[in-house]
């Protein structure tokens, strides 16, 4: 299985690098886009569909939701991020409350709803990053990454209290603590960095404390999801690594989230309705 991992990350990690930071425009929005379809294929899974060719159907329906989105501007405005707010309230929601409120959402047609909120505006905010020269889309991966190695290290060495244990067992708040240290100081060297005022400095630490949080809720998402229809993984597309939603789950919160904040807040006349 190492083996296994290591031979998927060499070639996965530069193709991912290549496609998110070497493409723009259209080319950019294609390639997440594909990113986020295969997203949505492991989705209809989740959702409990089970024919191979609904399943490409609703797939299908996805890929012309981002084309009219694109076609007509949406794929860079606000309104899908705060379509994605709400919608990230309303999981909150649910992940706490499971297994009690899972009559709410278990329909299938229920579930493939909730995948329309969370996997397109992410891709929203992956292309309202990149559009902002790719420095805020590397800040928001890099947000991401390092909470799961602080809370990883964290959660090995401290982790007693269970964050979520009905959805996620391995989870613990202690970790949680550790991953948001991480993505705090982070985000104090990227202010350092940046050319940016005292308040912008001070406004962004607020920001990645928020989508750092916010970040885990996406991995309880598809936790609950997973548990509910009984599986370990969201797929094998990636060997050794499961699915590609189990690579991008927190993705799928922290970019459309950081995203809104960043026209709203970070740099507000860029705004689009």
């Amino acid at each position: 299985m190492l083996k296994q991992r290591m031979i998927t990350a060499a070639w996965l990690a530069p193709l991912t690098l290549i496609g998110l930071f070497g493409l723009q425009g259209g080319a950019f929005a294609l390639f997440t886009a594909f990113i986020v379809l295969l997203g949505a294929w492991e989705w209809t899974n989740l959702a409990g569909v089970a024919r191979p060719g609904t399943r490409f159907s609703l797939v299908a329906v996805m890929a012309v939701l981002m084309l009219a989105m694109w076609l007509g501007g949406a794929a860079f405005a606000a309104w899908p991020l705060w379509l994605a707010a709400v919608g990230w309230v309303i999981n909150l929601y649910w992940v706490t409350h499971y297994p009690n409120t899972a009559g709410q959402w278990q329909a299938t047609s229920r579930r493939l709803l909730m995948g329309i909120w969370v996997l397109l505006p992410c891709w929203v905010g992956f292309n309202v990053l990149r559009d902002s020269g790719a420095v805020w889309l590397l800040f928001v991966l890099l947000l991401v990454w390092t909470a799961d190695i602080g809370a990883y290290f964290a959660g090995r060495r401290w982790g007693k209290n269970k964050l979520a244990p009905k959805v996620s067992p391995g989870k613990s708040w202690e970790g949680v603590y550790g991953g948001l240290a991480a993505t705090l100081l982070l985000a104090i060297m990227f202010a350092v960095w940046q050319p940016i005022s005292l308040m912008g400095g001070v406004a962004l630490v607020v920001i990645t404390g928020l989508v750092t949080l916010i970040s885990v809720l996406g991995d309880l998402l598809e936790s609950m999801l997973k548990r509910y229809r009984d599986i370990k993984d969201s797929s094998q597309l990636l060997p050794g690594h499961g699915g590609v939603l189990d690579r991008i789950d927190s993705l799928t919160a922290a970019v459309p989230i950081f995203a809104l904040f960043y026209l709203q807040v970070l740099h507000p006349q860029v705004s689009v309705l």
